[in-house]
Formats: C-alpha cells, sequence, structure tokens
C-alpha cells in the first residue's frame, strides 16, 4: 500500500479552518469548483497512480472510514 491513511497533519485545525474558510461566501457551483481544482491539484502533487488510484477506491468505499 502506497497510500498512507494515517494522521499526517502538521495541524489539522489550520488546514480545516482554512478549508471552510474558502469555502464560506460560495455558492454550491462555486464550491465544488473549488473542490474539484483542490482534487486535481494534490492529485499532480502525489503524481504517483497507484497511490491516487488507493485514495479514489478508500474513498469511495463510503462505508468505511479512512
Amino acid at each position: 500500500m502506497k497510500l498512507n491513511t494515517q494522521p499526517n497533519f502538521t495541524d489539522p485545525d489550520a488546514f480545516y479552518a482554512a478549508l471552510t474558510a474558502i469555502h464560506r461566501d460560495l455558492d454550491r457551483d462555486q464550491s465544488e469548483r473549488v473542490n474539484a481544482r483542490l482534487v486535481l491539484l494534490l492529485a499532480n502533487h502525489i503524481g504517483d497512480m497507484e497511490a491516487l488510484q488507493e485514495a479514489l477506491e478508500v474513498a469511495s468505499n463510503l462505508n468505511d472510514s479512512a
């Protein structure tokens, strides 16, 4: 497994605050576009298709916690 699903944030509260702040004044369409751009930017940063495929599988299993 290449995907790290263990807590790895240096400051999870700061990330959550920043993430919610960018969505605060957006309508649903704008918010969805921001999320899509964020996913693509982070996927590009990761770059490894095996890790990205694992992430897609984990994310698509809505009955399991990541």
